[in-house]
């Protein structure tokens, strides 16, 4: 992989922090937030395969195909240790990660995910979207899955470029996420978990209900929980400054 995914820092000994997207999107979804992380700290964006940059590429279809996939791109950019964040599915990724190497996750961060891979709660079962694809198309299906990330829906400023990057991915790119997802639970991981943790969630999240989130902060011992108000599933779009203000006041504490 191309050492573009790493963004510059003013302190390059600083513990690099790996970003991990989410279904449907792509490093370009971390442009709202990446210029302030990066001040403090390497910052490593990835795109998974079927996604973003790599939309060209063959899709996944499993988390643990997607984890196996960024540990190792890390390892083609000589990361050893890293602090880790993953978003909706990225963070099943993260957190499978972190139970396949946990000696390399110094920090995890579970941002807007759970450990259901099925997603009860989700403003629409898994199995109905698929449907969707299949009757209406991929056009339809994924505007009204991103216009259910965001407060505001299509109104907010970062829906036209969270579809954009959306659309990017193939007909079998989002089928293959929705299985991945699908297929998961993390649950029996949640005692293995004993790095670091910050669970951060925001109160009108449509993806992921309180009930996921109140499973990983009670399930990982020692977990954090920071709560965003007034913001939907992509807080990092919608209170860009509160998100990077949680998320440095959780990394700082951690050894350098």
């Amino acid at each position: 992989m191309s050492d573009s995914l790493v963004h510059a820092v003013e302190d390059p000994d600083s513990l690099p922090l790996v970003l991990v997207h989410g279904f449907l999107s792509g490093s370009d979804y971390w442009s709202s937030v990446i210029s302030v992380l990066r001040q403090k700290r390497p910052v490593i964006a990835i795109d998974l395969p079927g996604f973003g940059k790599r939309c060209d590429e063959p899709a996944g279809d499993s988390v643990a195909g997607f984890a196996t996939d960024v540990l190792e791109t890390l390892d083609s950019l000589g990361v050893g240790r890293f602090a880790l964040l993953g978003h909706s599915m990225g963070g099943m990724i993260a957190q499978e990660m972190a139970f396949l190497a946990p000696q390399r996750v110094s920090a995890l961060v579970l941002f807007g995910t759970g450990p259901e891979g099925e997603l009860p709660g989700r403003f629409e079962p898994i199995a109905e979207s698929r449907r969707k694809i299949d009757a209406e198309g991929k056009s339809s299906t994924i505007a009204f899955i991103v216009a259910n990330w965001y407060v505001s829906g299509r109104q907010h400023p970062w829906y036209g470029p969270s579809l954009a990057l959306a659309d990017q991915a193939s007909v079998e790119a989002v089928k293959g996420g929705l299985t991945a997802m699908e297929g998961w639970s993390g649950i029996d991981y949640l005692a293995h978990h004993t790095m670091p943790c910050l669970v951060l969630w925001s109160d009108q999240d449509k993806a992921y209900p309180w009930s996921q989130e109140l499973a990983l902060w009670q399930g990982i011992h020692g977990a954090r929980l920071a709560v965003i108000p007034h913001a939907g599933h992509n807080a990092h779009h919608e209170k860009p400054a509160l998100f990077c203000a949680l998320l440095d006041d959780f990394l700082d504490e951690l050894p350098r």
